[in-house]
């Protein structure tokens, strides 16, 4: 396996970063997860613009893009796989202990793994801890991801794999690496992005594709809601038959099925859409 490490390709096994780079000591970092299929990326350019968004809102110096694509048109060259995870990781680098960030420049990784197909529906949970809508991280794809690896440890633990939360004030928000929606009298309805959760690319395409509405949505309508599905970049669209104790019978239902069929229609048109 090759990946992409500041400036070239580097066999897995050589690849090295200083453990005081900034995103390993108080992650201080940026993250893109983007799906590959025969080679080719989905998205990219929604993703790039998104992951220098995310650099602006962290204070990173802005990453060059243009590095960026040629480390993962290298990286998809040098590893074939029939479909990819490809994750572009950016940190501030070497830097004292501290918050403080150094001055010898950014880190930039591009690596690829193997992914694999998803069921056609899930079973999630709610969990008691809450996403700050009015943090300094809101909506920003970062390296701080400890309470999402707690969120999902607590899922797995129940037999589900994705954990819910709302947000400070009871909203319905996100999942740990998925946006949420819910389908309530045959329409479509997610949070929008006000309500803390990230912006995610699957979200806004699936929005763009079927109409679906930005709704700000009590944690309850889980409990009523006809239909519900996750989407993300490597689940695209996935309904959901259990959430905590409830069933949903035939899941996916109908509209989640549209939705589905939707997306991966449009998505096999357009490579990046």
């Amino acid at each position: 396996m090759k990946i992409w490490l500041n400036g070239g390709l580097q066999d897995l096994d050589d690849a090295r970063v200083s453990v005081l780079d900034h995103g390993l000591t108080v992650g201080d970092g940026i993250f893109e997860t983007v799906k590959s299929a025969a080679g080719r990326p989905f998205a990219l350019t929604r993703h790039l613009t998104r992951l220098a968004r995310s650099a602006r809102g962290l204070g990173l110096p802005e990453p060059d893009l243009d590095e960026v694509r040629r480390a993962c048109a290298a990286v998809l060259d040098a590893n074939p796989l029939p479909r990819g995870r490809l994750r572009i990781t950016y940190t501030g680098g070497l830097s004292p202990l501290g918050s403080d960030r150094g001055n010898q420049g950014t880190t930039l990784v591009v690596a690829l793994a193997e992914a694999g197909e998803h069921a056609a529906s899930t079973a999630v949970i709610t969990v008691p801890w809450t996403r700050n809508e009015r943090g300094a991280l809101t909506g920003l794809k970062t390296t701080s991801y400890a309470e999402n690896v707690v969120a999902l440890a607590r899922a797995h633990e129940q037999g589900a794999s994705e954990a819910l939360f709302a947000n400070t004030v009871g909203q319905l928000c996100e999942g740990t690496g998925t946006n949420v929606f819910v389908v309530v009298d045959g329409e479509i309805h997610t949070p929008p992005v006000a309500s803390g959760c990230l912006a995610g690319i699957t979200r806004e395409l699936t929005v763009e594709w079927t109409g679906a509405r930005e709704t700000e949505l009590p944690l309850d309508v889980l409990e009523r809601a006809d239909e519900i599905f996750l989407t993300s970049t490597l689940r695209d669209v996935q309904g959901v038959h259990r959430v905590d104790a409830r069933q949903l019978p035939g899941a996916p239902g109908p509209v989640t099925a549209k939705a589905m069929r939707v997306f991966a229609e449009r998505a096999a048109d357009d490579l990046d859409p």
